[in-house]
């Protein structure tokens, strides 16, 4: 089957990539790749690839996919409808790189190649060739020689209110982590060239950039070109010489005020790569404009010489994020405020780094204890102490565990999960500790344990209390900073290693039962956290259904369906013994059964098991003979039940808060069979 762009609008074969670019207003401001094995939806809601800030547009307005090796666009049901050269679409409709796509007060369209000639964009909006400087196209007869541009940006993801949920959720964690610590050493900064140094290895350590530098304009300049640059702060790991950023790059990003990622293939580059025919390889390079309120203070400028560890998209917003934090932080230099005024300057930007971070972390709510667990969080993470996480089954102790983890100093190290309860004593040994070749029936090479592949980041233990005696002092002995042997081995292997534990076990109970350690108690209880119980936040219960809403319906690329006022209220009123755990699974189950994109009370479905049980009037419970045994006491008061339910013994069941199968073996216990009619 052809690819969808196997030949281009004028019929001539082309490789080039796909993309739509956005027009917001007048100008044309953004630029997505399209890939043609994934639905690309556009929207107002943040689940969405394309995200469009228009009132007029529906939460999931409409689909760009490829169907038979063609591009085509789908409206989905969208309030205002979808328009396609001014005719509303219906249905599946090729779409061409000649056509406009017009949403609410949105234009889109697609070309097959961002160099493509500038009479396609003439047509959508009547665009002279550089008379608009928020797109800037570049034709192959002319910068003959100079940097291909692959991607721009005019905002990133990172400095907005949310992240997109479709993004992934671990890595986009980790860069907003990275871009909150970073921004905290900024701000403490009193002067340019330590804060230029600041940017600059913050930048090298979060990207795969072999060469950079922060470039700033003399302040006294008012009207600043390109060559007004000068070199603040640069670093080489190979120590090669600065590459001056190519006249074009500064160019381009003074003129549009976005982020550009190139490709450098220019064969007079000094630090282009050769293989062994000669040819140059392609470098990829990022040039972000350091800018604040329409005033360009420079360039950050960012060079990978490794073709197999390019500069990619979301290095680029991540860079840009970099780049306008840098400018706040300059503009508090240049006014000569106070460092505790650009502190509290920033502490807006930080506040939102921080809610974003426990957003992708999924530790969502409102109410005083989600608050409070939020800030312990804070408090706790930075240090290094062992952490004991206590609660239910399904309050999420896991995800309380990452959050710990993504605020500490050990973020950019493994996160390594171990549930206790899962395996037997032996396999849990190997498991935590790993094994040599022939240590066991089974074993038949070395294993690395969670211990070494914890090293330098966290381990959360899952159900530690379900440790057997014989594992927990070896445990404990890791804990207190002693060398272990791998199962079968001899060779002493020491790690640094946070521990995180989790139990919803009595631990005072099992330790008073001597099936707990008294000294692993105390190791592991340094810290505790005790995560409260869904039915202690109901008014939680709202945020967290949408929630679980919208990410299934960004997982299953659909339009997210909505509560009524009646299912909500049913959703209140349950007690939610399996915590969030059971209300995820509820609210997926209702998703998938439910018709309507309205879910009504009826649509929801609640597990029978630990539902509210009916209770007996007490008038029908007939007084018991104190000389009675217990057996025939039971016996009677089940006889009672079976008779109030007509002998439903299902129902009876549940009101004696015992299974079925358990009614059936008392009533064979007792020989009572139900009396004929």
């Amino acid at each position: 089957m052809p690819t969808p762009h196997s030949e281009n609008h004028s019929g001539k074969n082309s490789a080039a990539a796909t993309y739509l670019v956005l027009r917001d207003g007048t100008a044309w401001s953004e630029s997505y790749q399209l890939t043609p094995g994934q639905v690309t939806t556009i929207g107002r809601s943040t689940t969405n690839r394309i995200v469009l800030a228009d009132d007029l547009c529906s939460r999931t307005h409409c689909e760009i996919f490829v169907s038979d090796g063609e591009w085509m666009i789908r409206d989905a049901n969208s309030r205002n409808g979808t328009f396609l050269d001014g005719v509303q679409i219906n249905g599946d409709h090729t779409i061409q790189p000649e056509q406009l796509i017009e949403i609410g007060n949105s234009d889109l369209a697609m070309v097959y190649d961002l160099t493509q000639e500038v009479s396609v964009f003439a047509q959508l909006g009547d665009l002279e060739r550089d008379t608009d400087p928020a797109i800037h196209l570049v034709f192959e007869d002319e910068n003959e020689g100079q940097p291909e541009i692959i991607s721009r940006r005019r905002e990133s993801r990172f400095r907005q209110v949310e992240l997109d949920s479709s993004a992934e959720s671990q890595n986009a964690s980790r860069q907003v982590a990275r871009l909150y610590r970073l921004a905290m050493e900024m701000a403490a900064q009193q002067n340019i060239q330590r804060l230029s140094e600041v940017v600059l290895n913050g930048l090298m350590t979060a990207t795969s950039a072999d060469i950079g530098a922060v470039l700033l304009i003399p302040p006294e300049l008012t009207n600043p070109i390109p060559g007004d640059l000068r070199v603040i702060a640069f670093t080489s790991e190979a120590e090669m010489s600065y590459q001056k950023v190519s006249r074009y790059l500064s160019e381009t990003t003074f003129d549009t005020k976005e982020a550009i990622l190139a490709r450098d293939v220019a064969d007079d580059s000094k630090l282009a790569t050769r293989d062994s025919l000669g040819r140059i390889h392609a470098n990829s390079v990022i040039c972000a404009p350091i800018r604040q309120e329409g005033r360009i203070f420079g360039l950050i400028h960012l060079y990978s010489t490794n073709p197999d560890n390019s500069l990619d998209d979301d290095q680029l917003e991540f860079t840009l994020a970099v780049a306008d934090q840098t400018a706040t932080a300059l503009a508090s230099l240049d006014e000569k405020e106070s460092l505790a005024a650009g502190l509290e300057d920033a502490r807006a930007d930080f506040e939102t780094l921080k809610e974003q971070i426990s957003q992708k972390g999924q530790i969502v709510g409102d109410s005083h204890s989600v608050q409070d667990l939020r800030e312990q969080i804070e408090r706790i993470a930075p240090t290094d102490a062992t952490v004991l996480i206590r609660g239910e089954s399904g309050v999420g102790k896991e995800l309380v565990a990452r959050g710990i983890h993504e605020f500490s100093n050990r973020t950019d190290h493994p996160f390594v999960t171990m549930n206790c309860a899962a395996l037997s004593e032996t396999l849990l040994e190997s498991e935590l500790f790993g094994h040599e070749r022939g240590s066991f029936t089974g074993a038949i090479g070395r294993k690395i344990g969670k211990f070494e592949q914890a090293d330098g980041g966290t381990l959360f233990l899952d159900e530690v209390g379900e440790m057997g005696p014989a594992i927990q002092a070896k445990f404990l002995r890791v804990l207190e900073g002693h060398p272990f042997e791998r199962v079968g081995g001899s060779e002493r292997i020491e790690v640094n290693v946070r521990v995180v534990a989790a139990t919803n076990r009595d631990l005072e109970t099992a330790v008073n039962e001597n099936t707990f350690r008294k000294d692993l108690y105390y190791r592991l209880h340094v810290v505790q956290i005790e995560v409260p119980p869904l039915r202690s936040r109901m008014e939680d219960i709202p945020l967290l259904a949408n929630y679980f809403l919208a990410r299934v319906a960004s997982r299953n690329g659909q339009e997210m369906k909505t509560l009524s006022d009646d299912a909500v209220r049913t959703l209140m009123k349950y007690q939610w013994p399996g915590n969030i755990r059971e209300l995820q699974n509820t609210v997926e189950r209702t998703v998938i059964l439910s018709r309507n994109q309205l879910i009504q009370a009826n649509d929801i479905q609640l597990s029978a098991l630990d539902a509210p049980k009916e209770v007996l009037p007490v008038s029908k419970i007939e007084p018991t003979n104190p000389e009675a045994s217990l057996e025939e006491i039971e016996q009677q008061h089940i006889l009672s039940v079976l008779e109030e339910t007509g002998w439903n013994k299902s129902k009876s069941a549940q009101i004696l808060g015992i299974e079925r199968s358990t009614l059936d073996r008392k009533l064979k216990k007792y020989n009572v069979s139900r009396p004929p009619k």
